[in-house]
């Protein structure tokens, strides 16, 4: 028994497919824990079940977790896979919810090698903490470049140089004399933006030394790698996951963009590697 689900933010709309590929019930829940225990009561009827949740790591993330965290097997089905179903079948590939729930299913039944949706592990926790390191690092520039235009317009004739901090930042503004009200008034909000950077520049301290705690707990040989410290070896942890859940080297090749890419002209048989990059 397979049931698919088609996740939304809103709601989700779950089908289940028997053995033979039949229809037995369709069910859309809001998106809610409410909604969450109506699905799970809907699906009780079937205790030999395997639910396919399109997008598990996307937007179907928060009820593959759940899903998962009660005991029940969970497969990831990617979205492009389920289209591709879709596209296939009868009515010309008409979009709607619960026929999307159908491909979902459809697809995790046919396709070989989906891979297991698994508890959360460390690899998201330094996810989240890169992310939330990447926020303040960006709010810390915006800040930098908003005091970078008030030294150089009113306060410090030629600016301020490069490379900004908030104690450099104080230092300029101790040696500054407004004179004037619209001079005071820059003066007194440069002396904020400096006090802004200077707390940020403590949550980044502090959110880098929980992700140095977390890359030692994940016990990764990257740190090993020249160069590699613990911020960059947990961006590369929290994008990539567990390198387990890929089939083959072939599939991580294909993940990271590193794999060749036939560039082949009539009986010349070449490969080239991404000019895009890679996907981490």
């Amino acid at each position: 028994m397979t049931i698919g689900v088609d996740p939304h933010k809103a709601s989700h709309t779950a089908a289940a497919l028997d053995e033979h590929g039949q229809l037995l019930g369709q069910q859309r829940v809001p998106a809610t824990l409410d909604g969450y225990q109506q699905l799970r009561w809907w699906a009780e009827r079937w205790p030999q079940r395997c639910w396919a949740v399109e997008g598990a790591h996307g937007i179907g993330r928060a009820l593959a977790q759940r899903l998962v965290g009660d005991g029940e097997p969970v497969v990831d089905v990617p979205a492009k896979l389920a289209a591709r179903v879709r596209v296939l079948s009868v009515g010309h590939g008409r979009k709607s919810d619960p026929d999307d729930a159908v491909s979902v299913a459809v697809a995790a039944r046919h396709a070989p090698l989906l891979r297991q949706v698994g508890v959360e592990d460390q690899a998201t926790v330094l996810h989240l903490l890169t992310k939330r390191r990447e926020d303040l690092v960006a709010m810390r520039t915006q800040t930098i470049n908003r005091l970078h235009r008030l030294l150089l317009v009113d306060l410090v004739p030629g600016g301020a140089r490069r490379n900004l901090t908030a104690k450099r930042a104080a230092a300029f503004l101790a040696g500054v004399t407004p004179a004037g009200a619209p001079a005071v008034t820059c003066w007194q909000l440069a002396t904020e933006l400096a006090a802004d950077v200077r707390q940020l520049e403590q949550r980044i301290a502090a959110v880098e030394a929980r992700i140095k705690t977390a890359v030692a707990q994940a016990n990764t040989s990257l740190l090993q790698l020249f160069g590699v410290g613990p911020v960059l070896a947990a961006t590369f942890l929290g994008e990539l996951g567990d390198i387990r859940r890929f089939p083959s080297k072939h599939h991580f090749a294909a993940h990271t963009g590193t794999a060749p890419l036939e560039a082949s002209s009539g009986q010349v048989v070449r490969h080239r590697l991404s000019r895009a990059g890679t996907a981490s």
